[in-house]
């Protein structure tokens, strides 16, 4: 018999290595397999028969009866933590830090000075500009005076007033460059990074920012997600949300979902309102986005492990009660989808049905069982 199988094996080489036709290669293999299959069983039969085991010895198995339960499907997608708003601050104009108000992990207001930059010239400038405007403030004053009196020329009325408004302008430009020598914070929040030094030169081209302020009180879980499952991830979709490092799992919902896929990557972004204790998370903090695109309420479920491939069909054992005894029949079923080493069976069992999950691969159709 062994030089049966072994003959058929090269004869299916031969002829699948001298036929130019890949599929037709593949239908003989498909077939010569299931033949080989039957008669591997029908030697185990045989064997056994043969050593007086069929009708004496009993093998021992381990069951599951099927009950209907929830199933779901989920599409796994790496992310990571991320503010609502956390914005890098630059100074304005380039200069020497003269001044720092701020450490890391203050809380700051929206236009809080955190830093100034060197603004002496500036400062000069304004001390200088002052007295003349007192000045120009009052000749014009007085000029108007005998203006309405009608006294003294036109022209030297106005010529104040040019004057007085001249350096009016000067002055509000003057110290508006000296609002421009503050670093300011744009939003309410956390400093959660300070690159600025004292005495150091500050810039608005600088790689390392100034100051980095995030606002902890909202946060946001981002990932980028396949063009693939364009159609599976929608906006108020159901997501469980699974930090690693923290071992916690989140239920929520999707907030967002970009229309633009990156040409690049061929993904599309995905937003996730992050709800709880936002103290415990951190910005860049890495997540799993598990996006449910499939689930039921009541599957039948079992194991991958179990399910056994004949390359015709997939099948289970499940027990039968025969005359007396517990025999193990062989059931041809249909998987739908799998997630974490379950799948679900769409056909060829029922509820209550008793499956065998170990030892399935030494027994046959037919074989008493025990359990």
């Amino acid at each position: 018999m062994k030089q049966f199988i072994t003959l058929s094996i090269i004869a299916t080489l031969m002829a699948a290595c001298s036929t130019p036709d890949k599929k037709a290669q593949l239908d003989a293999l498909k077939k010569e397999r299931v033949n080989l299959t039957a008669q591997i069983d029908s030697l185990k039969k045989q064997i056994a028969m043969e050593d007086g085991n069929t009708n004496n010895k009993i093998k021992d198995v381990l069951i599951t009866a099927l009950v209907p339960g929830q199933f779901r499907h989920y599409i796994d997608v790496q992310g990571k933590v991320d503010a609502e708003e956390s914005v890098f601050i630059q100074p304005q104009i380039p200069g020497l830090v003269t001044k720092i108000f701020v450490n890391e992990g203050d809380e700051v207001k929206s236009g809080q000075v955190l830093a100034e930059i060197e603004n002496s010239a500036y400062t000069a400038q304004l001390n200088t500009l002052k007295p003349q405007l007192d000045l120009a403030t009052d000749v014009y004053d007085r000029q108007k005076r005998l203006w309405e009196q009608k006294i003294g020329s036109e022209i030297q009325f106005l010529q104040a007033r040019t004057t007085k408004e001249s350096l009016e302008k000067q002055i509000a430009l003057v110290q508006e460059q000296i609002e421009m020598t503050k670093i300011k914070s744009s939003i309410n929040g956390t400093i959660d990074h300070i690159g600025a030094k004292v005495g150091q030169f500050a810039s608005p081209q600088n790689p390392d920012p100034s100051f980095r302020v995030v606002n902890l009180s909202k946060l946001k879980v981002t990932a980028e997600v396949a063009e693939a499952y364009t159609r599976q991830v929608v906006k108020g979709g159901k997501v469980i949300i699974t930090v690693p490092d923290l071992q916690k799992e989140i239920d929520s919902r999707i907030t967002y979902v970009a229309r633009y896929i990156n040409p690049l990557t061929r993904t599309f972004t995905t937003e996730v309102e992050l709800s709880g204790d936002n103290n415990i998370f951190r910005p860049n903090m890495l997540t799993v986005l598990k996006i449910i695109d499939y689930q039921s309420e009541s599957a039948l479920t079992l194991p991958v492990n179990v399910i056994q491939d004949s390359g015709e069909s997939k099948f289970v054992y499940i027990v039968s009660d025969e005359n007396g005894k517990t025999i193990a029949r062989k059931k041809n079923i249909v998987v739908g989808q799998s997630y974490n080493s379950i799948a679900e069976i769409i056909s060829g069992l029922a509820p209550n049905d008793r499956v065998v999950t170990t030892g399935q691969t030494d027994i046959t159709d037919g074989m008493e069982i025990r359990f």
